[in-house]
């Protein structure tokens, strides 16, 4: 394609990605599962598909998504959930892979046990786009999130080096399980050091850098690809050295930027995601005649012995997994401590819990990308084993969770009734407010101390009177929330949803009188978006959603 006809592809992309993000957020369907559909259809039309390339998706696309991924995760809640999320991102992931390599080593003729292995790799990691999308609009409990964000990040490393291992295999180098193992562990310490030296050189270049948020966007957005090529170069997992340095920024951001930076770098990562997530979800779709024009050395009996054996070994081991690794567990222990107290919430894992944490398995672009980097011919000049119907088993598993279990993700969790506390999730917030805002009147307090004049005086007690009307507010919105303990929903005051039109109506009219004076002349273009930029950060204030505040 010439570059005239990229461009018309590419705004035809950005546009079909607009659409469908329109029509998801009028449907709550997830936009994940939608263009792919669109992007089928799209193979359908003439004129020329973009068949993916795997060290674009790997070295362009992976890296910033991840990344991204990282910043908004919180260390310390996978921290606490780090059993459950390497035991769904390593081990899970190096039990699918092993279990669909027998399955085609025993049941697909021409297949062997590492190329089993390598599509097994590929369709092990689920990516979690569209089951966070969803779950976030719904309300899932944050442990859940944080179970699927952690899963999300740690899993493509253990998968991309899984294939790197069985590709070796297949192409007649000497296997060794001790070795593999101890490669795997190399590639995961070393990709961590990795993570934690770009991260340490980001804190410390942030400081000086927060005083120009261009400069500190400039650097957040480098970082990824430094970390990547780095882990990459050093022969690690490149991949977890970008979510290690992603989780360790994200967590000293809040100290190490200032307020204008972290709203400029916030808002650049969310169109990056917005762009990036459509575009390789439309690329999934488009895939479909690359994977079926090579079917045709097969028969139909083997292509469907090998989509069943790869399919319903992903759909039917992560639920038996997360039963044997949560559910069984925690209820043995209930049972030896005969039972808990009253009224107490038990810590274990609930059956609601893992059915929704197993209908969020869905594949993406990773194992697609993956499974395309298997080479036509091995070292030794033999084709590589199967490829074409390693594709096409990919394609397959791809379409049927992202598309399958993305569209019904929604209706099931809704359907068991499992969501997060909002009512608690209020509180917390407001005490949090609560406190902040009496640290900032102890921090008042000493600074009139320290002052020997009297000009700084009225400025102070301006400055504290503003804070107790904010701290009054917040606990009056406490008051309600505690009354209305027994429910998950927050209330709804009146009174509170007033002052938010109130404060939105006043904004609406001090625009509406700065567009009067720049068409009038009186204002310079340069003047009003000064003057709009300091209304929009105090609309920004307000929330979207006051009913959750």
């Amino acid at each position: 394609m010439d570059v005239e006809s990229v461009l018309v592809f590419v705004l035809a992309a950005v546009g079909v990605i607009a659409v469908v993000r329109w029509v998801a957020g009028r449907t709550g369907l997830p936009a994940a599962a939608l263009l792919p559909i669109v992007g089928i259809g799209y193979t359908l039309l003439p004129g020329p598909d973009i068949v993916l390339e795997p060290d674009i998706i790997l070295t362009l696309v992976l890296p910033p998504l991840l990344y991204s991924a990282a910043l908004d995760s919180s260390m310390l809640a996978i921290r606490r959930n780090v059993r459950t999320v390497v035991s769904l991102s390593v081990v899970l992931v190096l039990l699918t892979a092993l279990l669909i390599g027998l399955g085609f080593a025993w049941w697909v003729p021409g297949a062997t046990l590492a190329a089993g292995v390598a599509v097994g790799a590929a369709v092990a990691p689920p990516d979690p786009v569209a089951a966070l999308a969803v779950g976030r609009r719904v309300g899932l409990p944050p442990r859940i999130i944080t179970v699927i964000q952690g899963e999300g990040l740690l899993n493509d490393a253990t998968a991309l080096t899984i294939l790197s291992v069985a590709v070796a295999a297949a192409s007649g180098d000497t296997f060794s399980a001790t070795s593999a193992l101890g490669q795997f562990v190399i590639d995961a310490t070393g990709g961590a050091a990795v993570g934690a030296l770009v991260a340490l050189v980001v804190r410390l270049l942030s400081r000086p850098l927060s005083a120009d948020p261009m400069l500190a966007n400039a650097v957040s957005l480098a970082t990824p690809f430094v970390a990547y090529l780095l882990g990459e170069r050093a022969h690690v997992s490149g991949v977890l050295a970008v979510v290690v340095a992603g989780l360790i920024v994200g967590h000293h951001t809040p100290r190490s930027t200032s307020g204008a930076g972290r709203l400029q770098t916030s808002a650049v990562w969310r169109l990056v995601d917005f762009l990036l997530e459509g575009l390789v979800f439309l690329l999934i779709g488009q895939q479909l005649p690359e994977v079926i024009g090579g079917l045709g050395g097969y028969d139909t009996g083997t292509v469907v012995v090998a989509v069943g054996v790869t399919v319903g070994t992903v759909l039917l081991l992560r639920p038996l997994w997360l039963l044997l690794t949560l559910v069984l567990p925690g209820a043995l222990q209930t049972r030896r401590r005969g039972g808990g107290m009253d009224g107490e919430r038990p810590a274990r894992w609930t059956a609601r819990e893992v059915v929704v944490l197993s209908w969020a398995g869905t594949r993406g672009v990773i194992s697609l990308a993956a499974i395309f980097t298997l080479p036509l011919v091995t070292e030794t000049g033999a084709r590589f084993p199967a490829r074409d119907l390693l594709l096409f088993c990919t394609f397959v598993v791809v379409l049927v969770t992202l598309v399958g279990q993305g569209l019904t993700f929604a209706p099931i969790v809704r359907m068991l009734g499992l969501r997060a506390d909002d009512n608690d999730q209020a509180r917390l917030r407001n005490e949090a407010r609560s406190a902040s805002v009496e640290a900032a009147l102890v921090a008042l307090d000493d600074l009139e101390e320290q002052e020997h004049d009297d000009i700084g005086a009225p400025v102070i007690e301006t400055m504290r009177q503003q804070l107790r009307a904010r701290l009054n507010r917040y606990q009056q919105r406490l008051v309600l929330l505690r009354e209305n303990d027994d429910s998950a929903d927050p209330p709804i005051s009146p009174l509170y949803e007033a002052a938010l039109h109130v404060r939105r109506v006043a904004l609406d009219a001090q625009r509406d009188e700065l567009l009067r004076w720049r068409d009038a002349g009186r204002l310079p273009d340069e003047g009003l978006r000064v003057l709009e930029r300091e209304l929009d950060h105090e609309e920004r204030l307000l929330p979207g959603r006051p009913t959750r505040r």
